[in-house]
């Protein structure tokens, strides 16, 4: 066989529209096969054909499959919208519509063991972060409680009612997301944000009726997560399961089983509060009590003893001492005044017998020179000297006429 060469397009020599689509299905066409893994977003019957949608686990992208009735008989019969799948691929180019459409062989579930070997290892990646170990603290009574749920679920119902049977004057806002699907993962991360930024919110509850693992699974979805931990408001998981534990329950503030379990844990009891706010004033009331009598006891003893009963007992019992006290005193203090004054009259007749008055009184008299001095030797004093003379009453001055003989032993 001969094989026509067709030059290249150009502007003067354009190729037709069929030769061109059938360059891009021949293109197209020598890919082959490929397994993807996605989720099944849309999934409908025509004349025993399967035509769907098949969506990114992370990004929204989206690719159309056919899935013919001969191929479709040998997949499981549970297959259907919503489903994480794996599926044997190959692109196929419709010449006549100028689509693109991959044509499916073969689909089945993804392994449980691979879901959740996955989600471990997200775990472990978050836990290493530390948004698991940070638990606030859930307001005693909070004036403002955000819901992110599904609309008109019966979760959403269960938290209003359970919340307003227990304190009448709570207050929700409410933002309703879907809880599964593939818009899930975004809105409720989403109304997270917008919960958090609201001022008047002090906690929020993210609140599902329960499900099975695979509808769960969006709420460990880590863009969800990482936007529950970096929440500034407390968080309360209440997705409503026991056995399965989505991420979410990891980073929340609170995990709650179920939604009602989440009203219950969030809003207080009025009947109970004000039950204990009773209880507590009686257990005051009965302190105060025995406070009080015990004092009033006390006081009465205190009153009973003599000396407050008769004030000037004390005084009474003790006048008889001090009278002693007072004597004793008294004659102590004359004693020492008497012995006092003998003592000062011979320190007198001590000094009076030593005094130069008491020699003057015995006829002896002082000469002094007239610079003051006293005369002592009568060589001192040369004739016409003037002396002062000091006797026993009195002075008198006198002229020396002329030195008398020496009367001195030594001379």
């Amino acid at each position: 066989m001969v094989s026509i060469e067709i030059p290249p397009p150009t502007v003067d020599a354009p190729w037709s529209v069929s030769l061109f689509s059938g360059k891009v299905k021949g293109w197209i066409e020598r890919l082959g096969t490929a397994w993807v893994e996605g989720e099944i977003t849309q999934w409908g019957l025509s004349g025993g054909n399967v035509y769907g949608k098949l969506k990114d686990l992370e990004q929204d992208i989206t690719i159309s499959f056919t899935l013919w009735s001969s191929v479709k008989a040998r997949l499981p019969d549970d297959l259907k919208q919503g489903d994480r799948v794996l599926a044997l691929v190959k692109p196929t180019y419709w010449l006549k519509a100028g689509t693109l459409s991959m044509q499916v062989f073969e689909m089945r579930h993804v392994g449980l063991g691979d879901l959740l070997e996955r989600l471990e290892r997200l775990r472990q990646k978050l836990r290493a972060e530390g948004l698991f170990d940070h638990k606030r603290a859930l307001p005693f009574l909070p004036a403002c409680i955000g819901l992110i749920t599904g609309k008109h679920s019966d979760a959403e119902k269960d938290v209003l009612r359970n919340a307003q049977l227990r304190w009448p004057a709570v207050h929700f806002r409410v933002v309703h997301a879907a809880v599964q699907g593939d818009r899930a993962a975004k809105e409720v991360a989403a109304a997270i944000k917008r919960l958090d930024a609201d001022p008047e919110v002090e906690v929020i509850i993210i609140a599902r009726g329960g499900g099975d693992f695979q509808n769960l699974l969006v709420f460990s979805d880590e863009a969800l997560v990482r936007a529950a931990a970096a929440s500034s408001t407390p968080i309360v998981s209440a997705i409503g399961h026991e056995a399965d534990r989505p991420l979410l329950d990891e980073v929340a503030d609170l995990r709650a089983s179920t939604p009602t379990d989440a009203a219950k844990r969030v809003v207080p009891d009025v009947a109970e509060e004000l039950a204990r706010v009773q209880q507590a004033r009686a257990g005051m009331r009965l302190r105060i009590t025995q406070r009080l009598s015990a004092e009033i006891d006390r006081l009465g003893t205190l009153r009973s003893r003599p000396v407050l009963a008769n004030p000037t007992w004390l005084v009474d019992s003790r006048a008889d001492e001090l009278g002693r006290y007072v004597t004793r005193s008294r004659d102590l203090i004359e004693r020492c005044i008497e012995r006092a004054h003998t003592g000062v009259a011979e320190l007198t007749s001590q000094l009076r017998a030593l005094s130069p008055q008491r020699t003057l009184e015995r006829g002896y008299a002082i000469a002094q020179l007239p610079d003051g001095t006293a005369l002592r030797a009568a060589t001192d004093a040369s004739p016409g000297t003037r002396l002062l003379l000091t006797v026993a009453r009195g002075r008198l001055s006198t002229t020396v006429d002329e030195q008398a003989p020496s009367t001195d032993p030594a001379e």
